[in-house]
């Protein structure tokens, strides 16, 4: 078992772990943090999606103790104060889901494509998302969502998780 530390949505949590775990376990099993899903287990799905240091990452191929020193945001940190972030506005604006399964992962996902394109073109958009399904197959609705995101970011809506 190891000792570390992981800052999730800006709190400090201590972790007790075997030196394996995944940071998806530690969410989801020691946290109680359920929004960050288990889908494939092998990061080819993307529902289970969290940033670490804002950067969209696989937390079911993230060792939790290897993250120890990193800022880690799961979809539970992304409102701030009562109010959605624009990522989750648009995506609520736009009925960008329907079962809401892969929601978190897609949320998180597009939010780390706004932080490294404010106006992602189409191509940035499909390439930032790739490797995160949606089973219902509401891609259409998930790119207007994703534009709507750059416009309330541009317009300063809401909240930046960070």
């Amino acid at each position: 078992m190891n000792d570390f530390r992981l800052n999730i949505n800006g709190t400090e949590f201590p972790i007790r772990a075997p030196g394996d775990e995944t940071l998806l376990s530690v969410l989801r099993n020691r946290l109680h943090l359920t929004g960050t899903k288990y889908g494939c287990g092998e990061g080819q799905c993307g529902a289970c999606t969290v940033l670490i240091d804002g950067t969209a990452t696989r937390s079911c191929l993230t060792i939790a103790a290897s993250v120890g020193g990193a800022k880690i945001i799961t979809i539970e940190g992304l409102e701030s104060h009562g109010s959605l972030s624009p990522v989750q506005q648009a995506f609520l604006d736009e009925e960008s889901f329907q079962c809401g399964y892969c929601t978190s992962g897609m949320i998180l996902s597009t939010t780390s494509l706004l932080r490294e394109h404010s106006h992602p073109t189409d191509q940035q958009i499909i390439e930032a998302m790739d490797g995160n399904i949606c089973r219902c197959g509401t891609y259409p609705r998930i790119v207007a969502a994703i534009k709507r995101a750059a416009q309330l970011q541009e317009k300063g809506g809401a909240n930046h998780a960070s």
